[in-house]
Order: C-alpha cells, then sequence, then structure tokens
C-alpha cells in the first residue's frame, strides 16, 4: 500500500517555528556577531575576530571557574539523583498520602531563586536560624562568610533542598506507570527487593533519569542566583562559577566578552545535551527499536 505524504501539518508547526526564530535563532545570532567585535558605542564597533575567545580559554580566571562549575555539578548529581531515586521509591503509590507527598515535594520548586539564599542565610544565621541554633549549640563553627568549605557546604545544601523534588516527581511519575502485575509476578518468584529495583523499576525510570541527569547539569553548572546570594563568589572567589564570570562582564557593559562567554557556555552545553541525547538513543528498549524499524519498511 502506498503511502500518502501531506506537507499541510507544517502550517500547524509555523507558529511555534515563528516564535523560536524571534525568541531563540535571531538572539542568538545577535549574540554570536557581538562576540566578534569590540563595542566601544552602541553606535561604533570593531571587529576582533577570535580575540575575545582566544583570551577567555586562556585565561586562569576561566579555567578555575569552569572547574569549579564541574565539580559542583558532580558533586549536586551525585547527591540529587540518588537521593531522588529513594525518596521516590518510598512514596506511596495510592492512598490519603498521596496529593500529600506531592504537593510537599512540589513546595520548594515553587519558591523564587532570589528568596532562597535569603532564607537559607536565616537559616544558619547563629541567633535567629534553626540550622545556626543546632550548630552552636552542637559546638560546630560553621563560618559560611569566611571559611570556603562551609560556603560550599551551604550552597551544596541548598540546592538539593531547593532541586531535588524535581528528580523525585520525574522518578515518581514513571514508578506509577509500572503495572502491578510485574510486582506480583516478581513477589511469586521470590524476587529481593534489589531485584525489584535493578530489573522492573530502573529500567522504567532510563528515561526520566537522563532528562533528570540533563536538566539538573545544565541548571547547576550555570548557577548564578543562589550561589551569588549567600556569599557574592566569596571567600577570595572560591565559589565563583562560570554564570557569576559573565555577569561581572555584563556588569562592566564588556559586551564584546560576555557575548563570547555566552557562546562558549552554550556550546559547553550543548555537548553535554548531545552526549546526553546519544547515550538515551542507544539505551532505548528493544520493542521501541523494532517498532521504529517495522515502521520505516512499510
Amino acid at each position: 500500500m502506498k503511502k500518502t505524504i501531506n506537507h499541510k501539518a507544517w502550517f500547524f508547526v509555523l507558529p511555534a517555528l515563528s516564535l523560536l526564530v524571534v525568541v531563540g535563532i535571531i538572539p542568538l545570532i545577535t549574540v554570536v556577531n557581538t562576540s566578534f567585535h569590540d563595542i566601544i558605542t552602541p553606535e561604533f564597533k570593531v571587529w576582533v575576530g577570535v580575540e575575545w575567545y582566544r583570551e577567555i580559554i586562556r585565561s586562569a580566571s576561566f579555567q578555575a571557574s569552569f572547574a569549579r562549575s564541574l565539580v559542583f555539578s558532580s558533586i549536586i548529581l551525585m547527591i540529587e539523583i540518588p537521593l531522588g531515586i529513594a525518596i521516590a521509591l518510598s512514596m506511596p503509590k495510592r492512598g490519603i498520602w498521596v496529593p500529600v507527598c506531592l504537593v510537599s515535594m512540589s513546595l520548594p520548586l515553587l519558591v523564587p531563586w532570589n528568596i532562597i539564599p535569603i532564607m537559607w542565610k536565616t537559616l544558619v544565621h547563629y541567633d535567629l536560624g534553626i540550622l545556626g541554633q543546632a550548630f552552636v549549640m552542637a559546638g560546630i563553627d560553621f563560618n559560611w562568610k569566611g571559611n570556603w568549605l562551609d560556603t560550599w557546604t551551604l550552597i551544596v545544601l541548598m540546592d538539593v533542598w531547593h532541586w531535588t523534588s524535581l528528580v523525585v516527581l520525574l522518578c515518581y511519575s514513571s514508578l506509577t506507570t509500572i503495572p502491578s502485575a510485574y510486582y506480583q509476578a516478581a513477589a511469586i518468584d521470590g524476587a529481593s527487593r534489589w531485584s525489584v529495583f535493578r530489573y522492573i523499576e530502573l529500567p522504567k525510570m532510563k528515561s526520566v533519569l537522563m532528562m533528570a541527569l540533563l536538566l539538573r547539569f545544565m541548571d547547576s553548572f550555570m548557577i548564578f542566583t543562589e550561589a551569588f546570594g549567600i556569599n557574592a563568589g566569596g571567600p577570595i572567589n572560591t565559589t565563583t562559577f562560570l554564570a557569576m564570570d559573565l555577569g561581572e562582564e555584563i556588569f562592566a557593559f564588556n559586551y564584546g566578552p560576555s557575548a563570547a562567554r555566552s557562546v562558549i557556555y552554550f556550546i559547553i552545553i550543548l555537548s553535554v545535551s548531545w552526549a546526553f541525547h546519544t547515550v538515551l538513543n542507544r539505551h532505548k528498549p528493544l520493542h521501541q527499536a523494532d517498532g521504529k524499524e517495522n515502521r520505516e519498511k512499510s
């Protein structure tokens, strides 16, 4: 049977494509063009080629900020992904506690980003905050203003509190789609809890876990508002991440270097996204791949 090809459906996509061009493609082209110029005034600019890129990549501050951002993202992923999976597995699948748990998990995601550092600085205040008073009672000198390790600890705790809920909700959504017959068959076979997780629950969560990894990497790698609100990159630039360097360039009206930094960060994020997409396609279930091949043959 010959398949009829109809391109009229593209007309329904045109509004979305037009919006993408306006809010995405045109600004990106403008940023790339600006990165090759030295903006003296809005009316006068000088072509400098790849000078800004060469200067940024070779600078010690960029390399240090890149390393700090990479370490921070690695710490965040190693904590939030396993913790999110564990919380999702412990949540009830039915009953009155389901909406209570879902609402509780959603609350941290509703807090505005600029409010979060204020909340946490209040929590760790030695006189006003619950955590600060607990540290005092335990004899812990939690100096998040002057000790770089305490500052890192506070930023990590703040990010874990804010974004672990996203991982939980994604994992929980996939767990609820597993038919109960799978668990009944595992119980009949006498499968252990680890075997149930390894062969039933984890394969079902693979797609959402890849999505969670990508989203959390992108956001943690370009963290700015929360970390800047805690200690503005201090002490002594030990918590200065890539997005903070970009913010400093923008605040200084260095449009050429800031545009070049934006393009570099965009390439980094795009490369990681491509890697995640490749891994996700490589681990597609076998029945999905067979279905795709059958559709192509027909």
